[in-house]
């Protein structure tokens, strides 16, 4: 099994920051992908983000694109999320997965999830 723990939300104010993180523990994989999605209630799981098992891939919604960074340390088995200038429109629960092949946006490209973690901002 692969365990996916999500830790690092809060509460901030709109054009704060914010890092998520994303511990892995169990069979972890030496390829594939890890993604970063979020779920507002009402609304569809949305991709956010992901990266290649190397690091050297990276790929992210145009909703997020040039405020957040995803990276990995696979030394650490953590993969994070650092959100920069924070918007109302980001308020979710965010959630890392985790894909056995390439994967990006497609919720059905990935295999283990975790319980996720509450990012709310205000205004």
């Amino acid at each position: 099994q692969v365990h996916l723990v999500e830790s690092g939300g809060g509460l901030v104010q709109a054009g704060d920051s914010l890092m998520l993180s994303c511990a892995a523990s169990g069979r972890t994989f030496s390829s594939g992908n890890t993604g970063w999605f979020r779920h507002t209630p009402g609304k569809e799981r949305e991709f956010v983000a992901a990266i290649s098992w190397s690091g050297g891939s990276t790929y992210y919604a145009d909703s997020v694109k040039g405020r957040f960074t995803i990276a990995r340390d696979n030394a650490k088995d953590t993969v994070y999320l650092q959100m920069k200038r924070l918007k109302p429109e980001d308020t979710a629960v965010y959630y890392c997965a985790a894909s056995r092949r390439l994967a990006v946006g497609r919720l059905d490209e990935y295999q283990y999830w975790g319980q996720g973690t509450q990012v709310t901002v205000s205004s």
